[in-house]
């Protein structure tokens, strides 16, 4: 037993960084459209030291021949519910939403992140080395806070957690209409309220000491939360789709100037994209998004993503609003969907170097992860090296790296796989016939 118990530490261990050569690859970068063929990627200390052709392998480094394979950054998902959801639809699997907490903007999805929930290895393997993680609609329009956690193989006992209080969730549009009161009248000023009450608490807290003012529709800790917001410390991600409702999202700028505004959803964007890349507001959104299946949601096309692009906005993607939030390895299938609307007679879409950019170096942009992305030097060692296309559903990770450390390349999926793949009678269970 105590054998098996070391043995089993050793697994839940990370391992240590070491000097790592990946030789031979395509190397996309997501620096623009740099691709270096039979590349060489450098990593020490666990982070990226090299990337060329034709570089010096470092005396006593790790070699890994990518030959014939596909080396990119990791990737990163723009949003999703990683770690704070484990199974979709079952209720004590899932902290994402409190809708029955007399808190809002104060939640905090931090002490709830689980680094040992499968789908976080489901994910590593399908090459998501980071993730944004965030609440959903709780009471009233502040969903609460979310995080940036890493994807590294840390234990069931190990913290996965890289940022927390990392941004600000808020759902207008027919879901916030819903949550304050039954129009979008309400949940403007639901809103605005909660910003204008942060403001006041800031200039005298004592004036919240008892949990609620007499003079407040606020509770004390949600105004405390929405200071950071309303100061521009934090970033505001608001899920919004109908234009109208984009544009006057764009306009809280005007009584709330330091507000760092993340757009999510943003289906009827391309109809004010001009207007969003004038606020040089960032979009997280995903490539699929065509059925007007909501009356916010009507002028919904493939060409959205595209559209906002050329126009200058800067756009990643991301799971949420009915998308399981834990399929992060889905995300390479919406960007190689991206660059296929570019092929439709009338369509817009992505190159090749934008849509991995839309998947590694924008939600590191948005987020302010300066050291995640790309593959230059400096940047951390994520790493994910492909035996196909990465765009392409028929491609996967063999081999992951995060901070130079190479992940296990198994999950609960797998070893399932593994054990009931090739049954014999004899292993079946005792209440089958033999």
């Amino acid at each position: 037993m105590k054998r098996l118990a070391l043995v089993l530490a050793a697994i839940a261990a990370p391992a240590a960084a070491e000097t790592i050569a990946i030789t031979g690859g395509t190397v996309a970068t997501a620096v623009g459209e740099q691709v270096i063929e039979n590349g060489t990627v450098i990593i020490r200390d666990g982070r990226i030291a090299a990337v060329g052709a034709g570089l010096a392998v470092p005396a006593g480094a790790t070699v890994v021949d990518a030959s014939g394979k596909v080396v990119t950054p990791g990737l990163i998902a723009g949003m999703s519910t990683l770690g704070i959801v484990e199974v979709e639809g079952v209720r004590q699997t899932s902290d994402s939403a409190a809708r029955g907490s007399p808190f809002s903007a104060a939640i905090d999805v931090t002490p709830a992140i689980n680094p040992a929930s499968p789908p976080i290895a489901i994910d590593r393997l399908g090459g998501i080395t980071r993730a944004v993680v965030g609440p959903e609609l709780a009471n009233g329009v502040f969903a609460g806070q979310g995080a940036v956690i890493s994807l590294a193989n840390v234990g069931a006992g190990g913290n996965a957690l890289m940022r927390g209080r990392a941004f600000q969730f808020a759902e207008l549009g027919e879901d916030g209409a819903r949550a304050a009161g039954g129009s979008r009248p309400a949940a403007w000023l639901d809103l605005k309220n909660g910003l204008a009450e942060a403001q006041r608490f800031a200039r005298n807290p004592a004036a919240f000491d008892s949990g609620r003012d007499k003079d407040s529709l606020v509770k004390r800790l949600d105004a405390e939360a929405l200071v950071s917001v309303v100061e521009g410390r934090m970033p505001l991600v608001v899920h919004v789709d109908r234009a109208s409702d984009i544009v006057a999202v764009l306009g809280l700028r005007t009584d709330f100037p330091k507000l760092r505004l993340v757009l999510i959803g943003a289906r009827e964007g391309w109809l004010v994209a001009d207007k969003i890349a004038a606020a040089k507001v960032p979009v997280i959104t995903l490539s699929l998004f065509d059925l007007p299946d909501r009356f916010e949601t009507i002028a919904s096309t493939r060409s959205n993503v595209g559209r906002l692009t050329a126009a200058g906005v800067t756009v990643c993607f991301g799971l949420f609003g009915g998308d399981s939030g834990t399929q992060g390895r889905n995300l390479p299938y919406f960007a190689g969907n991206a660059v296929a609307q570019a092929a439709v007679p009338g369509g817009a879409g992505l190159t090749r170097g934008q849509a991995l950019a839309a998947i590694t170096r924008n939600p590191a942009q948005i987020f302010g992860l300066a050291d995640l992305g790309t593959l230059e030097v400096g940047k951390r060692g994520d790493v994910v090296i492909w035996d196909g296309d990465p765009l392409e559903l028929t491609s996967a990770p063999s081999a992951v790296f995060i901070d130079g450390i190479a992940q296990p390349m198994q999950s609960r999926q797998t070893l399932l796989r593994d054990r009931y793949r090739d049954l014999t009678r004899g292993d079946l269970p005792l209440q089958y016939k033999r």
